[in-house]
C-alpha cells in the first residue's frame, strides 16, 4: 500500500551553491534518480520555488546520432560498405566485416 504524498517520509539533503552557480549532487543522490556518469539530468521547473530532476531518456532521433562519431575515424565508408553493414544488422548477423563461424 502506497502512502499519500503528505504521510511519506521526506528524507532532505543539504548542498551548496558554488560561486559559479553550481550544485554537485551526491553519489547516493545520483543511485537514487538512477543517473549513470555521463548522462544528462532533466530538470522540470514547478510552481513554489521547486525542481523536479530526473534522468534524461534518450529520444533516439537523428539529429541526436548525427556527428556522434565525426574525427573518430579517418576511414571514409562507401556506400556499398554503408549498404553491406546496414544489411548484416537487420539480419541479426552483427559485424558484416566478421567471418563466419565454422563451429557446430
Amino acid at each position: 500500500m502506497v502512502e499519500p504524498p503528505t504521510q511519506r517520509r521526506k528524507r532532505s539533503r543539504s548542498l551548496t551553491v558554488t560561486r559559479k552557480g553550481q550544485v554537485t549532487l551526491r553519489k547516493d543522490l545520483l543511485a537514487h534518480l538512477g543517473i549513470q556518469p555521463g548522462q544528462r539530468i532533466d530538470v522540470e521547473v514547478l510552481p513554489g520555488g521547486r525542481l523536479e530532476l530526473h534522468a534524461e531518456q534518450a529520444t533516439g532521433s537523428i539529429n541526436g546520432f548525427i556527428g556522434l562519431l565525426a574525427g573518430r575515424s579517418s576511414h571514409c565508408a562507401s556506400l556499398e560498405e554503408l549498404n553491406q553493414a546496414a544489411s548484416a544488422g537487420w539480419a541479426g548477423l552483427g559485424d558484416a566485416n566478421a567471418q563466419p563461424s565454422t563451429s557446430p
